[in-house]
């Protein structure tokens, strides 16, 4: 293999090799072990690995270094051994192939299918530290690969070009066929590629071969674009506690052979695949020619769906409502058993007393509760007030979380509170799994991107939703200030109002009113009444984001039963007084279903509304 590489794939078609992983796990590494390390450790079977997939018909290799980055080797304490890793990887491949195939420094994509605010500096010195190792040694390019996200690819491009010309390939991975994890339409994507100095760009992993190909076909890109297609092989099954691809290397490379027909130049595999897999596409494509890129008329998008807006409700919403006047929400939590008529009893209380919605917890306090979706539902046909349900992070993954809000956008409810929800070990589960797929930042941005008709995978939705989002806010918090910057990134992600918790000093509002003075965002302060004095107690002491002040600790000492829960009403009555001297946005939080407490609360509180617009006229 004398000519540059780039010369080279101008008029050749370029078979990579398969899976590394795949072949590692059959050697013994554990699923979630580290890989890499194996490049220090068992230097002997990489160096087989890399000859067998020579041997295959392979004419371009990539280094076992796909993870060989701080970030990712530091989860095994590795984050030391980032060069001498890197290193001894291409030297291991060099003594496999010699000259007899192209060595590519293969660098994976650090932040993979996560939805998170990145720091963008710690991705650069990842990559930095990494990209250098692997040049300290022999290569004919770097092979960018499984980057979901467009902005991390450039990053990891702009650490090559920094400090060498080697032809960069990178490869993106897409859920969705037409477009990336962040939303940018493939084609887009590839442009951006292109601008920051890859040579080639192409796909890899999450799909297998009749999607990549489908994904290829929707592309407009200028002729003579360099593309690369390392599909998996197949989709996997889960099989006693192991991923299992059905592919055969037949099916494969059918697949390499509409690959070529679509310009692409360079044809891998990945997940799943297998040496088998790589010496069946080789023999398929063996005396084939190059084609190129054409333009592909069908991709020009004359006939592009275009999202339409959301039909603009009459109805005010709920931030839009507290910018004009006292508006009260009221925290109604759903049943911990299958009977629901006395929720309903309350929310229609609640109605009756004028509330502007009824907000429903999502298992809160990780305690099993009825579908706050399902009753959502029913108190927005029956009683007819409006629902504002609460998300955690907790329960559901990714997919739960984006098929949930489909189905609250088909429902009609579109107000929602997004929080990361307590662990599972505080529940009456503990046993169970804490998913935590992204966290409270991530999950408001996401409900966000639906409104602009964009799914979680990048997909186009068809429909816009049109959903308002709230954020919780602790102000219980020895340092304030640190909680309102907390918050302050909660609105850029994209939060209309703010919830807070329960406040029991009359102190607090004006000190949270001054501290949130310069956010454009409605605040709700939030009011519970206390039912009596353990319940007091444990508040403050038990419940994290709940503080009583020693005044109110000490009034609810003194009364029991009845009594105790008057007082807990006198207490939330004077605090609310106090409240509404600050704030429109009244959030009152009903303890243990007893609902004709918070109605008095409301009924008070609309009373203020009522008193102040006789006034005025």
């Amino acid at each position: 293999m004398k000519d540059h590489l780039l010369q080279y794939i101008q008029k050749n078609i370029l078979i990579g090799d398969g899976a590394m992983g795949t072949l590692l796990h059959g050697y013994g590494v554990p699923v979630g072990a580290c890989g890499e390390e194996w490049n220090l450790t068992r230097p002997d079977l990489i160096r087989e690995i890399h000859a067998s997939y020579l041997a295959a018909g392979a004419t371009l290799i990539e280094t076992n270094t796909y993870g060989a980055n701080r970030e990712t080797l530091s989860k095994y304490g590795l984050e030391d051994q980032v060069e001498a890793i890197n290193r001894a990887a291409v030297q291991l491949a060099r003594e496999a192939i010699g000259d007899e195939a192209y060595i590519v420094g293969a660098v994976g994509g650090i932040l993979g299918g996560r939805k998170t605010n990145f720091d963008r500096e710690k991705l650069q010195y990842a990559y930095d530290e990494q990209i250098n190792s692997l040049l300290k040694e022999s290569l004919d390019g770097i092979m960018l690969e499984t980057f979901c996200n467009v902005e991390e690819a450039i990053i990891a491009i702009e650490a090559i070009k920094r400090v060498s010309s080697i032809p960069v390939l990178c490869q993106l991975s897409v859920q969705d066929l037409t477009r990336t994890l962040d939303g940018y339409p493939l084609d887009e994507a590839f442009g951006r590629l292109l601008e920051a100095g890859a040579s080639v760009v192409g796909l890899n992993c999450y799909n297998g071969p009749a999607n990549l190909i489908r994904s290829f076909e929707k592309l407009n890109l200028p002729e003579g674009t360099l593309l690369s297609a390392y599909p998996n092989a197949g989709l996997p099954a889960y099989v006693d506690g192991k991923y299992e691809y059905e592919s055969s290397p037949e099916y494969f490379a059918e697949s390499a052979e509409k690959l070529v027909e679509l310009g692409i130049r360079i044809i891998g595999g990945c997940c799943g695949t297998t040496p088998e897999h790589i010496s069946a596409v080789a023999k398929r494509l063996k005396g084939k020619e190059p084609q190129r890129v054409q333009v592909n008329e069908r991709a020009l998008r004359p006939d592009r769906v275009v999202i339409p807006y959301p039909e603009i409700s009459s109805e005010k919403t709920i931030p839009q409502l507290a910018r004009e006047r006292t508006t009260v929400i009221v925290e109604l939590d759903p049943p911990r058993e299958l009977d629901f008529e006395p929720f309903l009893d309350g929310a229609a209380a609640l109605k009756e007393a004028g509330v502007d919605a009824i907000t429903m917890a999502d298992n809160s306090l990780a305690m099993t509760r009825m579908s706050n979706m399902a009753l959502g539902a029913i108190v927005k046909e029956k009683i007819g007030v409006r629902p504002l349900v609460h998300m955690t992070c907790r329960d559901r993954n990714s997919i739960g979380q984006q098929s949930h809000l489909m189905g609250l956008h088909a429902l009609g409810i579109d107000h929602l509170l997004a929080i990361t929800g307590d662990p599972t070990r505080c529940g009456d589960l503990p046993g169970a799994s804490s998913v935590y797929d992204m966290t409270s930042f991530e999950l408001i941005r996401m409900i966000k991107q639906l409104n602009e008709g964009i799914g979680f995978s990048g997909r186009e939705l068809k429909k816009r939703s049109t959903f308002t989002v709230a954020t919780a806010f602790n102000p219980n918090t020895r340092h304030l200030h640190k909680a309102v910057e907390r918050l302050e990134k909660k609105l850029e992600a994209g939060a209309d109002y703010i919830m807070s918790q329960p406040l029991y000093d009359h102190d607090q509002f004006a000190q949270v009113a001054e501290a949130t003075a310069h956010l454009d965002a409605p605040m709700f302060v939030g009011i519970m009444p206390l039912t009596g004095h353990r319940n007091a107690e444990f508040l403050h002491n038990e419940v994290p984001g709940i503080q009583l002040s020693d005044e109110v600790r000490s009034r609810m000492a003194k009364f029991e039963g009845d009594d105790a829960r008057k007082q807990g009403v006198e207490i939330a009555l004077e605090l609310l007084e106090t409240a509404q001297r600050y704030f429109n946005g009244i959030y009152l939080i009903t303890p243990f279903m007893r609902y004709e407490m918070t109605v008095e609360l409301a009924l008070q509180a609309k009373k203020g509304v009522k008193e102040d617009h006789l006034a005025r006229n």
